[in-house]
């Protein structure tokens, strides 16, 4: 199986199965010197850690990184990288291979659970290997990373709607997203996805979700025309998320409504010789470049495909048959997804100040 990297000067490369004894990364490209400690790791790995609420599946990982390589700590004990591949893993606890024996032999409707077969003919059938979402834990690992490679950057990742339930973008405030269960910025809008998410979960059913992900503090000039855009890479970045059928920048698809005149952000002088934009319909970026306005991008996440509903399906033999999936799995894939959402922005943001750092010479 190729194809387990993902950036260019900035890159990580994850590996490990959903059920095997450990997961990692290999984060290459970091610049030495930088402070780097597994607490520094550890804090946005406890936002995705399942099993936190009753709307997570309730495996119970730690999820405790272990820096392996590319730090080293110095006379005056600072833990700094040195420039070399930083390797993390973190060790599978609470796996449960016997809630898939039931339908081992069987695809589950959309899943990977096909498509994996017919492409390799084989499948790891516990807790779908590679196709889990577990994988992710790796990214958000490296993430916590790549935010450390452009100065005075963040990045912050809210759920802005759970299936047809939407905030109410009057009511955002950042601060509450550390307060719910859901990463959500508007208080009304927690009380709405509580009562709706239990009866979906009291159905054995699912649903999907809506992530918002803003990067502030992003220097003006990262990304490249034609083949190197930064939107270009956000959008790859965050369609490798597992369960993840869009991606949209800035105003995104509403731009298609809007006029010339409503979706240009207009521009005024400031004295320090920089524009002032009067709005952000371009989401930080024009024409692939970044603005130094904040970076906005939105994923839509499909409804999990475990489910205990009964659905029609075919076996690896052909037969037509029924499956339904037992186990933990996740009500709202979305919920979790808010911290991988973070991490993915914050990889392509790393790879592309390096890439500019090393055309330009400017950092």
């Amino acid at each position: 199986m190729s194809h387990n990297s993902f950036g260019h000067l900035f890159r990580i490369t994850t590996w490990g199965e959903s059920h095997g004894p450990a997961i990692g990364c290999v984060v290459d490209g970091c610049p030495p010197g930088i402070p780097l400690t597994e607490a520094d790791i550890q804090v946005y790995l406890d936002k995705r850690k399942p099993g936190q609420s009753r709307y997570t599946t309730q495996r119970q990982e730690p999820d405790q990184v272990r820096i392996l390589s590319g730090v080293f700590a110095g006379e005056d004990g600072a833990q700094v990288t040195t420039g070399t591949p930083i390797s993390l893993e973190i060790a599978n606890m609470d796996a449960r291979s016997k809630d898939y024996g039931e339908i081992k032999d069987k695809f589950r409707p959309g899943h990977a659970d096909y498509t994996y077969f017919i492409k390799y003919g084989v499948r790891d059938w516990r807790g779908s290997g590679r196709a889990s979402a577990r994988e992710t834990a790796n990214r958000v690992a490296a993430g916590a990373i790549a935010r450390k490679v452009v100065p005075d950057m963040r990045v912050r990742g809210a759920l802005v709607q759970v299936g047809p339930h939407e905030i109410d973008r009057v009511n955002w405030r950042w601060d509450e997203v550390e307060r719910n269960p859901f990463f959500c910025p508007d208080p009304e809008a927690v009380k709405v996805w509580a009562k709706f998410l239990d009866e979906v979960r009291k159905r054995g059913s699912s649903t999907g979700a809506i992530i918002e992900v803003v990067a502030d503090g992003v220097p003006a000039g990262l990304g490249a025309p034609v083949y190197g855009k930064l939107d270009q890479d956000i959008a790859s970045g965050l369609m490798s998320i597992n369960a993840v059928k869009g991606v949209e920048i800035g105003a995104g698809f509403a731009a298609a409504s809007l006029s010339g005149e409503e979706n240009a952000d207009e521009m005024r002088n400031r004295p320090a010789g920089w524009p002032e934009f009067k709005s952000n319909n371009a989401g930080g970026i024009l024409g692939g470049i970044s603005t130094g306005q904040p970076v906005v991008a939105r994923f839509a996440v499909k409804p999990t495909s475990s489910i205990l509903t009964p659905q029609l399906t075919v076996d690896k033999d052909g037969n037509d048959t029924e499956v339904s999936t037992k186990g933990r799995h996740d009500p709202c894939v979305g919920i979790r997804a808010v911290p991988i959402g973070e991490a993915m922005v914050a990889i392509v943001l790393a790879d592309h100040y390096l890439r500019h750092r090393g055309q330009t010479g400017k950092g």
